[in-house]
């Protein structure tokens, strides 16, 4: 038996392991994965966080992000926003901007005067190509500066309108008149295995309550529900303003707390404003 050290942290409630492999490398399996998630055998996180060491000398800290089922993904805005401050607090980043290479790419987070962390989500992509999206038979039609596509779904028996969008991973964003009542347990998983979707997609449901405030849940791949999803927010953002439903800064609230976005719209990145804690740290053997 190895005792593995690590620190969980949380964005909005959203939860994650972070494993430091620059003081300890380890390797990581999508067993070991599945085992620091569970809620009961294990640490428990919606997502397993990876800081690595710089590839070459004056790179980047790398960061990977692993889902509670052990597959690998692309993004996590609040995952960044953790590993940001994860990386303040390890020494190994100075000042307020700490850049990052991910699977996709750059990215860079920013500590706020208040506490708070923002991470820069890139420029949302809409074309579904870019998802990816496989629309062929679907029905649509374009509001404002997007295409809002229409599937029956068949275990409400009614038609579902939705948006795509990538944030360096795909969603798919459902505007309702009621995010609690909605079923999101029914639509989030029944998106999921549709085939137009062949990397499956997280799916986002939002209340638009004005042109600055809407209230969020997301069914994400992996982990279900979450109390929150930083790139589902994003990609609700992105969504919103291409519809014309938003301006260009919003406050949305997520089961677990409070997150912003703020977007000048196609051209631009989008910043992802919100907490990022440690709840803990500790050891465990593996």
């Amino acid at each position: 038996m190895t005792e593995l050290h690590f620190t969980k942290m949380q964005g909005a409630g959203n939860d994650f392991v972070v494993l430091d492999r620059v003081a300890e490398p380890v390797e990581v399996t999508p067993q070991l994965v599945r085992r620091l998630a569970d809620r009961r055998f294990g640490i428990g996180a919606d997502q397993l966080l990876l800081l690595d060491p710089p590839q070459k000398a004056g790179e980047p800290l790398r960061y990977r992000i692993f889902n509670s089922d052990g597959d690998e993904v692309e993004q996590c805005g609040n995952g960044a926003r953790c590993i940001g401050r994860f990386a303040l607090e390890r020494g190994y980043a100075s000042g307020d901007s700490i850049p990052f290479q991910t699977m996709k790419g750059r990215i860079c987070v920013k500590r706020e005067p208040d506490g708070r962390m923002v991470a820069d989500m890139g420029e949302p992509r809409f074309q579904p190509e870019e998802i990816p999206f496989r629309p062929e038979g679907l029905q649509h039609r374009i509001e404002n500066r997007i295409a809002v596509w229409k599937v029956y779904c068949e275990p409400l028996e009614r038609d579902i309108e939705f948006t795509v969008t990538s944030m360096g991973n795909p969603h798919a964003t459902v505007f309702t008149d009621d995010v609690d009542r909605e079923r999101i347990d029914l639509i989030g998983p029944f998106l999921q295995r549709h085939p137009a979707f062949p990397e499956s997609v997280n799916v986002g449901f939002v209340e638009c309550e004005s042109a600055q405030k809407a209230k969020i849940r997301v069914w994400e791949r992996g982990p279900g529900e979450t109390l929150a999803c930083g790139t589902g927010t994003s990609a609700a953002m992105a969504a919103g303003l291409m519809r014309g439903i938003f301006e260009r800064r919003v406050e949305f609230s997520a089961r677990g707390g409070a997150l912003a976005c703020a977007w000048e719209g196609p051209g631009s990145t989008l910043s992802l404003i919100g907490p990022a804690e440690v709840v803990f740290t500790g050891c465990i053997e593996i």
